[in-house]
């Protein structure tokens, strides 16, 4: 049945109305006309209603005579398509009781703009009532806030996303310049691109009372003599790059309740940051937030703000001792202070009057906190973050009093004890829990509780045994990376399907046998790593049913056979790392073929022979391909030009810092999730971890097989390479004469081939090479001069009967230029032996003329006959 919305004419006394994304071309009309009827709507959304240039074309007239209804307080129209032409024409019909107004700007630009008095009657009839006005997503000038200056009622003005790049003081001036200095209360211009430094002059709006400049890109120092409006309640200037420290006129604002200076590049002391906070501000002062900025020194008295709510001061220089006797104020719910550099002994005292507090983030400082194993805190916490704080070597007792948990992490704390069982139970509530790099014993008893969440948890890096219980699976991320855990079965076969679990870390434990062939009931998994076991035989076929699946590492363990067909269909594979196995047969033609979306792809030290597959060539996007030490043969291929990603100046795995996926609800929506890949790869000759935003290298690793032929000509195209290994293998010919080309490259290896020729001398313009080997083939010639190749250690040359010059201790200096003298002594000879010889064909007397006219005319010929009666001498006259 069509709907055509006229059913809403009945609601009658309906107030609030939001159709999002509900209306289309067809009948948007209607639903329109229907609301006209709804006489007691006060607010009306219409998010994203298709309401368009060919709605327009189509409903113009009909439009013309449309009423909103007179009880209309707040209308909002963001995220549709329709021209200024069409706001004018319903804004004209908007009653003057219309207070909040939500647009996009593109607009409201045509409506500030326009020059005929129409539209400037119908802007003013309009907003002669409105008191809030939010505007995003157009590019705005400083110009357009002269009109927003002549909105008398005008209380709230909101303009973010809209690539302001105006002067900050231009845009307060302009605004300045009308009767809105009289109602504004709240200017919120966040999320811009607005430049300039912080005017000394804000109570020029007398009645402001929030002010929100974030994430725009002011600079500069916050003037000390600056003025703030009498009634400010909230600054916040966080995400820009404000110099200096706090100036002491914040201290005076009476009213400041909010302060927020966080990210930017602030560096006074702090103690001297809080004092100058400590006028009348003190009193009213709720919320501080200087995290991410360069503050030093340690941490003051806080207790001088009786109503602190939270306190961020995580992400600074903070250092030295904590004050003994340190006291926080005790309405405080919030106190962060992560990475920073504090240290010192922390006993429950200090937390004896912080019977509020809900989140607690001490994590990354040195302290060591002394807690009496029978203390029950004041607090409820519901955020307990205390990572690298030292809190062993027993386990927490007073955790157990927390009944509000949501996240815990007191991951590498030097705590070793068995884990208490009512901490499991604990556990079940979490949303993330992380308890890793510890000395943590037992088994984890298989609760038959069910986790109440969906939780983040982290088990990594202690000494857990047995059995992975079955209540995990209901984590999103899973890390049990680093135990002992001897079996994973019951885990992966379970009957209950695992909706959300997208990330599987069991690396590095006591597991045996064949990997559990059930990995079907896994629908959101996106990272399996299983790497450093004992497993064996082949990889199981249901791997290829994780169909979400973008990492697989299976890396060192004992595995055998081919790799299964079916993970053809994991077509969402970006690392494939199988190396350090016993796995054989040829290099499957489906990764080619199939994977299109790899960048990692390992299969070093296997049993793979044959050649390299052609269809590899497919994968346009891979950044580091590792196939060394197998039993390889035939030629490397051409088509490794069609690598792309390694020709391309991003050199990052991915267009981000990490990698995400996707957990699938049972309602069929789903959530995304981030995670980051730990890539273990050869570097410049050892195995070395990179992770997320430090795997830039892009390389090629062919080493240690039975590689034969050219290198192909081909790769001096692959510009962005950072390492290029085809040692140990039995290449031939030349190094190729643009291998200069890789300027990129970071390291080089060619040895234990049996390569001759010279060293092409572009190989000196490459400036990053920091290990380079060359050594055990056939080159001969000089080495080419440069300080670059010079550097090198002489064993990056050795074994090639041929090389000269430094670093080798074989100079080749002097015997060229004797090469050379010889060389040209042999052309001079030849020119006078031929001169003289055909002077004698012409005569003695012409002859003897010829030879000497040229020998006095030509100086090297003269150098040449005395040579030649030398050696005529020496041979008939011998001594």
């Amino acid at each position: 049945m069509k709907d055509d919305g006229q059913w809403l004419s009945t609601l009658t006394s309906l107030t609030h109305l939001d159709l999002l994304s509900i209306l289309n071309l067809n009948n948007s009309y209607n639903w329109i006309q229907a609301i006209s009827n709804i006489s007691a709507l006060t607010k009306l959304s219409l998010y994203n209603c298709a309401l368009s240039d060919h709605f327009i074309s189509s409903q113009t007239l009909r439009l013309s005579k449309f009423k909103f209804p007179n009880s209309l307080s707040i209308l909002r129209l963001f995220d549709n398509t329709f021209t200024p032409s069409l706001l004018f024409q319903w804004l004209s019909n908007v009653t003057s009781n219309l207070v909040e107004l939500h647009l996009e700007l593109d607009l409201v630009s045509g409506l500030l703009r326009s020059s005929t008095p129409a539209t400037s009657n119908h802007f003013d009839i309009t907003l002669q009532s409105l008191e809030r006005l939010h505007i995003s997503n157009y590019q705005i000038t400083a110009r357009d806030f002269k009109s927003f200056a002549n909105i008398c009622t005008l209380s709230s003005l909101e303009v973010f996303e809209s690539d302001l790049t105006e002067d900050l003081e231009s845009i307060l001036h302009n605004l300045s310049a009308g009767c809105v200095t009289h109602s504004l209360q709240e200017l919120d211009l966040e999320d811009n691109q607005i430049t300039g430094l912080i005017p000394d002059d804000l109570s020029i709006f007398p009645f402001l009372k929030e002010l929100s400049l974030d994430f725009n890109q002011l600079r500069g120092k916050i003037p000390d003599n600056i003025t703030l409006p009498s009634q400010l309640k909230a600054l916040s200037i966080s995400w820009n790059s404000i110099e200096g420290g706090i100036p002491k006129s914040f201290g005076n604002t009476c009213s400041l309740a909010s302060l927020d200076l966080s990210h930017n590049t602030l560096t006074a002391e702090l103690p001297v940051a809080i004092h100058h906070l400590s006028g009348c501000a003190r009193y009213s002062l709720q919320y501080l937030n200087l995290q991410d900025n360069q503050f030093n020194g340690t941490l003051p008295h806080i207790s001088i703000f009786p109503s602190l709510t939270h306190l961020y001061l995580s992400e600074n220089k903070l250092n030295g001792k904590v004050l003994e006797g340190i006291q926080f104020p005790s309405q405080l719910e919030t106190l962060i202070m992560y990475s920073n550099s504090l240290e010192g002994v922390i006993t429950d005292s200090l937390f004896h009057n912080l019977s509020n507090l809900k989140s607690l983030d001490l994590s990354g400082n040195s302290f060591v906190l002394e807690i009496n194993r029978d203390w029950i805190p004041p607090f409820q916490l519901q955020v307990i973050m205390l990572q690298h704080c030292k809190l062993g070597p027993d386990f927490p007792k007073w955790l157990q009093t927390q009944k509000n948990l949501m996240q815990l992490d007191i991951s590498n704390a030097g705590i070793s004890d068995i884990t208490p069982e009512w901490f499991w139970a604990l556990s079940t509530r979490l949303h993330r829990m992380n308890i890793s790099y510890n000395n943590l014993t037992g088994i984890i008893p298989d609760f038959p509780l069910r986790l109440t969440e969906y939780p983040f948890i982290y088990l990594a890096a202690n000494q857990f045994e047995g059995s992975i219980p079955l209540f995990l699976r209901r984590a999103v991320s899973l890390d049990l990376s680093n135990n002992k855990f001897s079996d994973v079965t019951s885990f992966v076969c379970a009957n209950d399907t695992a909706e959300r679990l997208g990330r599987l870390d069991i690396s590095n434990n006591y597991l045996s046998g064949l990997i559990p062939d059930c990995w079907e009931n896994f629908k959101s998994l996106a990272y399996i790593d299983v790497s450093n076991n004992n497993f064996s035989g082949q990889v199981p076929t249901s791997m290829g049913s994780v169909l979400e699946l973008s990492v697989l590492i299976l890396r060192n363990n004992s595995l055998t056979g081919e790799l299964p067909f079916s993970m053809k269909h994991c077509d969402n594979l970006v690392m494939l790392d199988a190396g350090e196995n016993k796995l054989s047969g040829i290099i499957p033609s489906w990764i080619g073929s199939g994977l299109q979306q790899l960048q990692m792809l390992s299969l070093r030290k296997n049993h793979f022979f044959g050649s390299i597959p052609s269809s590899l060539c497919f994968l346009n996007g891979i950044s580091f391909l590792d196939l060394s030490v197998n039993q390889l043969w035939g030629p490397i291929p051409k088509c490794f030009i069609n690598f792309t990603a390694m020709t391309t100046q991003e050199r990052f795995l991915t267009d981000s810092y990490y990698y995400h996926y996707y957990t699938v609800h049972h309602n069929g929506g789903s959530e995304m999730y981030n995670y980051d890949i730990i890539a273990l790869l050869m570097w410049k000759g050892a195995e070395h971890n990179f992770n997320n935003n430090k795997l830039l290298l892009k390389g090629i690793d062919l080493s240690s097989n039975h590689l034969s032929g050219d290198i192909p000509s081909e790769l001096e195209n692959l510009v962005e390479l950072v390492s290029l290994n085809l040692s140990r293998n039995n290449l031939t010919g030349k190094i190729p004469s643009g291998i200069g080309r890789l300027l990129s490259l970071e390291s080089l290896d060619l040895s234990r081939n049996h390569l001759f020729g010279s060293i092409p001398s572009s190989l000196a313009q490459i400036d990053f090479l920091s290990v380079l080997d060359l050594s055990h083939n056939n080159l001969s010639g000089q080495i080419p001069t440069g300080t670059q190749l010079q550097s090198f250690n002489a064993s990056s040359y050795e074994e090639n009967q041929g090389l000269c010059g430094l670093p080798l201790e074989k100079l080749c200096f002097v015997k060229e230029r004797h090469q050379e003298s010889v060389v040209k002594s042999q052309d001079e000879n030849d020119g006078f032996i031929q001169a003289f010889f055909a002077s004698m064909g012409l005569g003695f007397f012409v002859g003897f003329w010829g030879i000497f006219g040229t020998i006095l005319f030509n100086r090297s010929w003269r150098y040449a006959y005395f040579r030649f009666l030398n050696n005529i001498t020496e041979k008939v006259m011998p001594r």
